[in-house]
């Protein structure tokens, strides 16, 4: 009797599981028929800019262009203006960039500095610390897409 009431107990488990997976899997589906889709001109000078984080004291302004930064997936476009120094720091989300106009340094702890021109995609892993610089004559302008949740921290990680 107790293997059955073991047995049971293990069913109505794994019942009560399966339940509220297919309960969030079916939420999060129709979250996704409701999302609507997203198409915005860069070059038409209507893109509200907000100050970037205190990390980077000047010359920069950033807005979102899609998401929530408090949650996964958010895309966010930084503008820099020439000669501003984005000092060391890290993300706890990987960063999947697109620099659409400037010239970009950028150098990834324990590895060479490369250069970003426009049209250059580029990935930077979580939580490794990079710094860059806006080099060149023009500001520039970089498309980020985060994974995780936007955050940003001085220095390297731990």
């Amino acid at each position: 009797m107790q293997s059955y009431l073991k047995s049971s107990g293990l069913k109505r488990s794994v019942l009560i599981l399966l339940l509220i997976f297919f309960s969030t899997y079916t939420f999060a589906q129709d979250a996704m028929k409701n999302e609507n889709s997203v198409a915005i001109n860069l070059k038409d000078g209507n893109i509200k800019w907000g100050a970037c984080p205190d990390l980077i004291p000047n010359g920069c302004q950033v807005t979102v262009l899609n998401g929530d930064i408090t949650l996964n997936n958010a895309d966010v476009l930084f503008r820099f203006e020439p000669n501003t120094d984005i000092p060391e720091h890290w993300h706890n989300s990987a960063e999947r960039m697109i620099l659409l106009q400037g010239e970009l340094e950028v150098t990834y702890e324990g590895e060479e500095t490369r250069i970003l021109k426009e049209g250059f995609y580029a990935y930077g892993p979580e939580k490794k610390a990079h710094n860059a610089r806006c080099s060149g004559g023009e500001p520039c302008l970089l498309f980020v897409a985060f994974e995780k949740p936007v955050d940003a921290f001085a220095g390297k990680s731990n």
